[in-house]
C-alpha cells in the first residue's frame, strides 16, 4: 500500500515538473511576440483613455475661460473652496 501511495507521488512530481519545463520553455521561444502584444495591449489602453480624455474636454480648455488669472474673481482657482476676500 505504501509503495503505491509513492509511486503515484513520483508521478505527479514528474508530471508537475514537465508542465514546468514545457511552459518555461515555450515562454522564452515566443518571448518577442508576448513582449509585442502586450506592448500593444499597453499603448491600446494609454491611447485610449487619453482619447476618451480629450473627447470629454478634460485636457481643453472651454473657449472664453481666463486661465491666466483664474477666472473673474482674480484669484487663482484651486479647486479646494478657497474663500476670496
Amino acid at each position: 500500500m505504501c509503495q503505491k501511495i509513492v509511486n503515484v507521488l513520483a508521478v505527479s512530481s514528474f508530471a508537475i515538473s514537465g508542465a514546468l519545463v514545457g511552459s518555461g520553455l515555450y515562454v522564452y521561444v515566443n518571448r518577442d511576440s508576448i513582449i509585442d502584444g502586450v506592448k500593444s495591449q499597453i499603448m491600446e489602453s494609454v491611447t485610449g483613455s487619453l482619447g476618451a480624455s480629450l473627447a470629454g474636454g478634460a485636457l481643453i480648455p472651454e473657449l472664453g475661460s481666463d486661465i491666466s488669472s483664474g477666472g473673474s474673481s482674480g484669484q487663482p482657482d484651486l479647486g479646494i473652496g478657497v474663500p476670496t476676500f
